[in-house]
């Protein structure tokens, strides 16, 4: 997955991106398959802003949390996410649950084959 953080009238700490980056992270238990993922975090007076956009198959999942405290926001933001997520693979599972199938066990399929490894 492809992540991207960036800030707007602020500047970013270190310890906000990672914590950051490990929410984003989470969402891989959710859903395998996300393309990519970008957080947009924005400030103004007493607002923090946490727009987060993700990529996945052939849609883009989008949310927002508005709260006075940033890591608030990105919960929230990815929280709202989460739902999308498991709403969306559960619209895959009904619609194609053979291809679903197949493309699982093509990915979790043994790249090197026994025969030809020596010993």
């Amino acid at each position: 997955m492809l992540k991207k953080i960036s800030a707007r009238h602020f500047d970013l700490t270190d310890e906000m991106k990672k914590r950051a980056e490990s929410e984003m992270d989470a969402l891989t238990r959710y859903f395998e398959n996300i393309i990519s993922a970008e957080l947009v975090l924005d400030t103004e007076r007493h607002r923090r802003i946490a727009e987060l956009n993700v990529k996945v198959y052939n849609n883009i999942l989008t949310a927002t949390g508005d709260t006075d405290d940033m890591y608030n926001s990105i919960s929230i933001a990815v929280d709202k996410v989460k739902t999308q997520l498991k709403k969306y693979k559960g619209k895959l599972k009904h619609r194609r649950p053979e291809e679903i199938t197949e493309a699982k066990d093509e990915l979790t399929r043994p790249s090197t084959n026994v025969d030809e490894v020596d010993i």
